[in-house]
């Protein structure tokens, strides 16, 4: 190869992976959690990733839709890949509280939530009192097995 083609080809280079790295720096996608979200991309998608599948997952629903569901507070990772495993998507996933609605109650150094749209019932948010969590899943478990 000579000197002028290896000049090109090392000029030419960051042209080629800036693409890729664009991807990259995009802002956080959001969704927030026990919900889910569809996303819609430029290409056909053949496999995605998830850096932490605890706290997010995400579907293929047709080539160019996937669907997101936060699973748990927190960020990870969303990679797509083309049939040909070229990247089409490297972003970050941010899974985030619903807060429309919540009041938060202190009796003394116990917190406990409630979700009051249209009417309070109990809900889980991380730093809630133990005791008040356990009490609330409790309950939950009790209701879902008497409808079964």
């Amino acid at each position: 190869m000579s000197f002028r083609s290896s000049l090109a080809a090392f000029l030419a280079l960051p042209m080629l992976m800036a693409p890729a790295l664009a991807l990259a720096e995009t802002a956080p996608v959001s969704v927030k959690v026990n919900m889910a979200r569809i996303l819609r991309i430029s290409a056909p998608a053949s496999t995605v990733i998830i850096g932490n599948p605890a706290i997010a997952d995400v579907t293929i629903q047709d080539p160019q839709t996937l669907v997101l569901t936060g699973k748990a507070y927190g960020q990870t990772n969303l990679i797509v890949l083309d049939g040909k495993g070229s990247p089409i998507a490297d972003t970050m996933v941010e899974v985030v509280q619903d807060m429309a609605g919540v009041v938060t109650v202190y009796l003394g150094n116990k917190r406990t939530s409630l979700a009051c749209e249209p009417t309070c019932q109990p809900t889980i948010m991380l730093g809630d009192d133990s005791s008040f969590t356990s009490d609330t899943i409790s309950a939950s478990k009790s209701v879902e097995s008497a409808a079964q």
